[in-house]
């Protein structure tokens, strides 16, 4: 793997310079060894609560160890009877870590945190024969998870294979979700830290079985996080940690309150879209917080163009308009930036391990499914063009062709905020679609994130209602095909889609950010349409 080597170099000299006393200060307050002791008051009276339960993650290097042989035992008895294929049943943490980890090995996972019914619907058609579903929840009751749970019982069940012995579990000790596990016998239950949040678990049981079993080499990413530990734990400015929750700090202290994250040839797969959760859900909140941008490459609108409210990030070695680079394997990178995440709520007086604006969403989204005919009701669009249906939060203009309508929308957006894409697809057979980050970050000159609905919302959407209120939100829905019975809940899939995109737009509008909701009646031909309005608007 490319960046072998594990450290920070920031390129840009005017920011080294506003990053120093940053990083002198965390160093005189032993900011660094405090945490890899796991010392609870580093961030305020307010959040030592909260931080006294959160801060195993620091030393999961040496504590998962033992799982590395439960894992591979449980894999090696699963190919014995003929079961390859791994399906993950997960949300945010859950299965932003495992993903990163068996892209980058190159094995085969097959991740579930969507509820578009089209996705989960190509994972059932997927060999039942050979699958094995592992089901992560800390407590069982991610409405997500819990669904997908379900539906693959439903479904072994009626294929006539035994559902019980195609079911592995990751859950914290005590949880309802281990109690039901046991009552229902399922094939193996694994209890993870329950000292340690869900964005910080890439390295716990969270992270590793779905990996494992799916053939990633964890006792070699357990490895690369060991060789990098006592390096994040030095009280030195020649500690990577430091240096990068430095530098961060010093750049949003300057306005730059967006980390634009691209690769630059790590090797990783994906490692953007797992520091996007770390980054926003632990620091976005109080109205203050950095908003990562995760970009296709160095070259991508929004990177090699970023204005002064943004810090262009590298994956790999400095390159292009980078700022900041970031190198080393996957394991030490993750415990790196985890690291700087927490040293950066230090610096920037925050508590980072809480989400004090996740839940808003989810009663949201309850309150419409306990309540069908407001899902039914006020849905007459405004506007109607040709396979889009137009819909707007109050304040947004929505009348008249669809790219004069983005351009008015677009516009609205302060020159220094930033403009959210939030599409409740198939994020497979839909995946064209995140073509829009790129080509509205182009035309509009303003950062531009892009997040798959619902699982952005265990991400970005901790900062969408908690962070810098400079956002406006562009939701982009679809027409369900064939819709998925949840069993024994009264909604479908297609159902609970639609409540998390109303309920999520519903608590923005409260927050006074402007939402606009574009409901594509065909999916193919509206998105097509889509495209070309945004280049239009933007000519």
């Amino acid at each position: 793997m490319a960046g072998e080597t594990t450290g920070v170099a920031i390129a840009d000299a005017a920011l080294a310079g506003k990053a120093a006393p940053f990083a002198e200060r965390l160093v005189a307050d032993q900011v660094a060894s405090k945490l890899a002791s796991q010392d609870a008051t580093l961030w305020g009276p307010e959040a030592e609560s909260e931080a006294s339960i959160r801060l195993s993650w620091t030393t999961l290097h040496k504590s998962s160890r033992p799982l590395i042989g439960e894992i591979e035992a449980l894999r090696t008895d699963l190919r014995s009877e003929g079961v390859d294929r791994v399906v993950l049943a997960g949300m945010g943490g859950s299965s932003l870590a495992p993903e990163v980890i068996a892209a980058t090995e190159g094995v085969a996972l097959t991740v579930l945190d969507t509820t578009d019914p089209g996705q989960v619907a190509d994972a059932l058609a997927g060999d039942l024969e050979r699958t094995v579903i592992v089901v992560s929840s800390k407590s069982g009751g991610t409405v997500e998870t819990d669904s997908h749970r379900r539906i693959f019982a439903k479904a072994f069940a009626d294929a006539g294979i035994d559902a019980a012995r195609r079911i592995v579990v990751v859950t914290d000790p005590g949880s309802p979700f281990a109690e039901l596990s046991e009552k229902e016998g399922y094939r193996k239950v694994f209890l993870a830290d329950p000292n340690v949040g869900g964005r910080y678990s890439a390295l716990t049981a969270f992270g590793l079985v779905p990996a494992g079993l799916a053939g990633a080499d964890i006792a070699r990413l357990l490895d690369q996080a060991a060789s990098v530990a006592e390096a994040l734990a030095a009280d030195s400015t020649d500690n990577p940690a430091v240096q990068l929750a430095a530098a961060w700090a010093a750049a949003h202290e300057d306005g730059a309150e967006k980390v634009v994250i691209a690769d630059t040839g790590s090797g990783i797969k994906g490692f953007a879209d797992w520091a996007e959760q770390l980054i926003a859900e632990s620091t976005g909140k109080q109205g203050t917080g950095l908003l990562p941008v995760a970009v296709e490459g160095p070259d991508s609108p929004g990177f090699a163009d970023a204005k002064a409210d943004a810090t262009p990030v590298a994956v790999g070695p400095a390159e292009g308009a980078a700022k900041i680079s970031v190198t080393g394997p996957l394991g030490a990178q993750m415990l790196l930036w985890e690291f700087a995440t927490a040293l950066v709520g230090r610096l920037l007086g925050i508590n980072p391990f809480d989400q004090p604006d996740v839940e808003a969403a989810k009663k949201a989204a309850r309150s419409l499914l306990d309540n069908p005919d407001a899902l039914k009701g006020g849905e007459e669009p405004s506007t109607v063009d040709g396979a889009v249906q137009v819909f707007g939060s109050a304040g947004v203009a929505t009348e008249g062709k669809l790219a004069d309508i983005l351009r008015a929308f677009f516009d609205s957006a302060p020159e220094t905020g930033y403009i959210a894409v939030q599409a409740y697809l198939d994020r497979l057979d839909d995946a064209s679609t995140a073509i829009l980050r790129g080509e509205i970050a182009k035309r509009t000159g303003r950062q531009t994130t892009f997040g798959w609905g619902p699982r952005f919302l265990h991400s970005t959407g901790q900062y969408h209602k908690g962070g810098h209120q400079n956002g406006v939100f562009l939701q982009i829905t679809g027409a369900v095909e064939q819709d998925l019975d949840v069993p024994d809940r009264p909604y479908t899939l297609g159902v609970l889609q639609h409540a998390q995109a109303l309920g999520d737009g519903q608590v923005l509008a409260e927050h006074g950010r402007p939402v606009l909701r574009l409901h594509l009646t065909d999916r193919a031909a509206g998105l097509a349409e889509l495209v070309r309005a945004v280049q239009e608007a933007g000519e």
